[in-house]
């Protein structure tokens, strides 16, 4: 039994004995608790859960994604992700530019009518076409404002200038792997009133010792169904990657949350899951003739025996 992923069904069972009632901006209620540390060891295995099927390569393309400073949705469904849609969709159809029904509130009416459903589903068809095919289109609405790539590969500074946070990073790590100054910072107060989403993965912080890489997020707020997966493993493999380019091996993903919460939809779903016994945790496979972590591709990035339970579905909360 993985007790890497223990550590993530405790923190479950923790907010659903522990957790108190708050409403969100969403509208549809939480039960949370706040405060909250998860210590994964990368060398036991990469942490994918296995008591649900996580879609391993739309976190690899999230995370290029951000590694290239991308903030526009049109590369992420280029390669058929389409977690961030409904955050660019809303800015669409909130405008003067949208024509079409009414689509407000259109995450839980969706979910509580078919009819309006199958609307929102011919518009968001017709909103993703137009993302990949009209460039103007694609500039001014795929655009998601200064989310974590902008804020990762180009700070703005005060100056005018920019600041690549993430290569500073990489190359501290090469030339002075002892500095206690290893941090990466997404949250940018001046920036948040431009961004679709400010962030919830706000701070990382890398960590090196005998000869390993380790890596803390502080994460501000947690959708522990269905975000927090995709984050353990997101920061894990950049954790890998940064290892693999600085010659060091993976240590540990030390996750921490301010507000964890369960949605109050996604409480039969938790439940299902903590019914599951956890399976092996798969390997990691890196491409080893790349050594600079940019030029990798969706090619160079692959996972070796996952065998997952069956994926469960839950809605987004937007």
């Amino acid at each position: 039994m993985s007790q890497s992923e223990q550590q993530y069904l405790n923190l479950c069972r923790r907010i659903l004995q522990e957790g108190v009632r708050k409403e969100d901006r969403t509208g549809t209620g939480t039960i949370s608790v706040f405060g909250h540390q998860m210590r994964f060891n990368l060398q036991e295995g990469f942490p994918l859960l296995t008591t649900k099927r996580i879609p391993f390569r739309l976190i690899v393309s999230e995370l290029l994604w951000f590694m290239k400073g991308d903030t526009n949705i049109r590369y992420l469904l280029q390669h058929n992700n389409n977690i961030w849609n409904e955050w660019a969709f809303k800015n669409w159809v909130e405008s003067e530019d949208y024509h079409g029904p009414d689509m407000k509130n259109f995450g839980l009416r969706a979910l509580e009518d078919p009819d309006f459903k199958e609307q929102y589903e011919e518009q968001m068809k017709r909103f993703k076409e137009q993302v990949l095919m009209d460039d103007e289109f694609a500039s001014k609405y795929g655009k998601l404002g200064d989310v974590y790539g902008s804020q990762w590969r180009a700070w703005k500074t005060t100056q005018g200038e920019t600041i690549d946070q993430l290569q500073e990073v990489i190359d501290t790590i090469k030339k002075n792997p002892d500095s206690r100054r290893l941090l990466v910072s997404a949250w940018n107060p001046e920036d948040i009133p431009s961004m679709a989403l400010p962030p919830c993965h706000t701070m990382f912080q890398f960590y090196v010792a005998e000869g390993k890489l380790s890596c803390q997020l502080y994460q501000r707020s947690g959708d522990v169904f269905l975000g927090v997966p995709f984050n353990i493993a997101s920061y894990a493999l950049l954790t890998c990657l940064i290892a693999h380019e600085c010659g060091l091996e993976p240590g540990e993903f030390v996750h921490t949350i301010g507000d964890a919460h369960i949605y109050l939809n996604h409480m039969e779903q938790v439940e299902k899951q903590l019914q599951r016994e956890p399976k092996s945790l798969p390997t990691l496979v890196l491409n080893e003739e790349k050594t600079n972590i940019f030029e990798f591709d969706m090619e160079d990035i692959a996972v070796e025996g996952y065998d997952p339970h069956p994926a469960i579905k839950a809605p987004v909360a937007v």
